[in-house]
This record gives C-alpha cells, structure tokens and sequence, in this order.
C-alpha cells in the first residue's frame, strides 16, 4: 500500500485553482491517514475560508491524484477551514514574506511587462483589443493579468467570459480566472446594472487595492484596461505604475486620432513610455477582395508619427485591426476571437501585437543591478 510520504509526493501536483500553487507548497494539507488494512487513504484539506467556491474542485482533483498511486482503492478528503494565523501565515508567504500589501509591480526587481492600454475617447474597441491581446498572450505561454481600471465602463469580465466573483482572504484578494488569465474588475463588487459614482480619491484608492490587495502571483504580464481620455484613473496608473507603458488605440478616423493623440502626449507630463499605437476597426474585408475604409484611412499611423515627433523617441504602430464580425461576437459571448483558434486576419494580426509585446524585454530603469563600485 502507498505510504503517506507518497500521498504527499502526489499532492504536489494538485493545485489551488484560485492561486495556482500545490496546496501542499501553501500548507492546505493538514494530515494524511492510511489505512493500514484496507489502503484506503484520508486527506485532511484545510482551506482558506469557509464556503470556499472552489471546494468541490479541490476535492475532485485531490481525490484523481491520490487514487492514482498502486495500492490505493479509494481515498476520501475531508474539509476544514484555516485558522486565522494560518490565513496570515499564508498571505504572508504569498506577499514573498512581507506582512503588509505592497504594488509588486512597482518594486526595482519586477520582471512583469505592465501595459497599460488607453485611448483618446470611447467606442474604439479598447478593451476588445485588451480582452484579445490578453487571450492571446497566455495561449503564447505568458502568465497574464487583467485590471479592468476603466471603473465607469467595466465590460472585461464579460468580454474574458469571467462569471464568478473573487474570493477574499481577510485584506486579500484572489482574483477569478479566465482559463489561465487573473482578472480583477470593479464590476465584480456591484450590482449588475448599478452605476458607479465616484470621485478622483476613491477611483486612487480603488486601483491602489487592486494592485496590492490582489494576489497576483508571478506575472509575465499586466494588462490594464483604462477609462478614455486623460482623467484620474490613468494619473494615478503613472503614479502608481511608474513603469507602466502606454499602448494607445485609436480607429483610421482623423477625429479619433487627433483625440488618441492627446491620451498619448499624456506620457509626456508623467515620463511614461509609449510602447506603441494599435489601429482597430482598420477596413472591412469585401467578397471581392478590395476593402471599404468605413471610418477613412491614416489615423494610426497620423498618432505614431505625432507622438514620435512630440516625445522624441520611436512610436510604432504595432498593428491595423480589420472589421469582423466574430471579433464582435467573440467578446459579446465571452470567447476572445484569438482563443478560438481562428486564423482570420483580425486574429492573427492580434496575434502578432501579442507576440511582439510579450517578447520585449523590461527596461532597467529604477532596477537594481548586481554590480558594485571598484575602487
């Protein structure tokens, strides 16, 4: 029959699906009996807080790890709840030993990509570009975060097909996912249907708990979704994420880009970079082949030349995405059309500003570096 250190061994490929850790690296395993005539093991799983969402989850999962080893008929997995210094043990130890929340993100030796995705006004597909850039980043392997900053218009948990709500922990959040993707929204603190009516501390504060109070983990990648224009919420992401980087989407229309223009000069006041500029809603693809400029022609390459000429340094423009229709349906439904697998060329245009992103390469401004004076 398995002995307990086998059990144990197995736990260890059973992970936490809210933080994405064994539960035994977390100390969620509070015992383990085998039975000595039978073989039939008991798991003690302690979990975080009582009426846990994910209960039924780790049960299953604890269960197919355990019964796979020879000499175990059945294993039955009991429930408890952690007691409140084992809850602060374990936040402790998710904040890389540090008792109070702290922005990792803004730490000198963060190795997450943080990009922060803006435009000059609404209706330009912002958060549909930041829903599919995301999708299409962890389907390339990265390990993606998204923070639906855009406090009055959220639409990121639909568009990700996020549905359940986070759990919280005392003073800390575990973020829902989207496959593999955390995500974190106001929206998921409201009343479907009710307005939020806040004013410039309260939007601080809350993008402020959003990066600190909420587990992150070992991100390759932040996405935030900003508010249009040039308001509170993207100030504070400057103050907060000082090396945060712009992406700024803007449609062909010259109305649009003189408006996208002004977001993107915004770096200029805070000393941010400007990864790039994002065209959406390009042309449509006609039966015939040709294309039909619905909203003109110009507008995102008009942006990266200005705000290349204003900050003295290279803007691209990363991309042009072209009209479709299932880009459309895709974020109504919940199904990002990059991660269905389509090869259509708003995908794999998407595809392609997600791979070039993700590859680069943080900057080593405010970064410690492991040199010393000689002298």
């Amino acid at each position: 029959m398995a002995t307990e250190q086998e059990v144990r061994t197995a736990l260890g490929s059973v992970l936490d699906p809210e933080i994405r850790r064994p539960i035994t690296e977390l100390d969620m395993v509070r015992s383990i009996e085998v039975d000595a005539g039978t073989g039939v093991v008991t798991v003690l799983v302690a979990l975080t807080i009582a009426g846990c969402p994910m209960r039924e989850t780790i049960t299953k999962d604890v269960r197919a790890a355990v019964e796979k080893l020879d000499g175990v008929p059945s294993c039955t997995v009991e429930m408890t709840v952690m007691t409140d210094e084992e809850r602060t043990d374990l936040r402790t130890k998710l904040r890389g030993g540090k008792a109070e929340p702290v922005i990792p993100f803004s730490q000198p030796d963060s190795l997450t990509r943080v990009y922060a995705v803006a435009s000059g006004k609404g209706g330009v597909g912002k958060s549909s570009v930041t829903a599919n850039l995301a999708a299409a980043m962890s389907a390339q392997g990265l390990k993606v975060g998204v923070i639906d900053a855009d406090v009055y218009g959220f639409s990121i948990p639909r568009m990700l097909g996020v549905e359940t709500g986070p759990t919280k922990v005392d003073d800390m959040i575990l973020p829902p996912l989207s496959g593999e993707i955390k995500v974190i929204s106001i929206g998921m603190f409201t009343q479907p249907g009710k307005a939020v009516v806040w004013r410039g501390p309260m939007l601080h504060r809350a993008l402020q708990q959003f990066l600190a109070d909420v587990f992150w983990g070992d991100l390759d990648v932040l996405l935030l979704d900003l508010p249009p224009g040039t308001g509170d919420i993207a100030i504070s992401v400057a103050q907060l994420l000082p090396g945060a980087e712009l992406l700024v989407v803007t449609t062909p229309q010259l109305a649009a880009a003189e408006v996208a223009e002004r977001a993107g000069s915004m770096a200029q006041a805070t000393n941010q970079r400007i990864a790039g500029v994002i065209e959406n809603m390009s042309w449509l693809d006609q039966p015939d082949g040709t294309r039909l400029d619905l909203f003109g022609s110009g507008g995102g390459a008009k942006v990266a030349q200005r705000l290349t000429e204003v900050l003295g340094t290279d803007v691209p423009l990363l991309g042009q995405v072209p009209i479709e229709v299932a880009l459309r349906e895709g974020s109504d439904n919940g199904a990002p059309l990059v991660g269905t697998g389509s090869q259509s060329p708003a995908a794999q245009v998407l595809r392609d500003v997600a791979s070039t992103l993700g590859q680069r390469s943080r900057g080593l401004a405010g970064r410690k570096l492991a040199i010393s004076p000689v002298g």
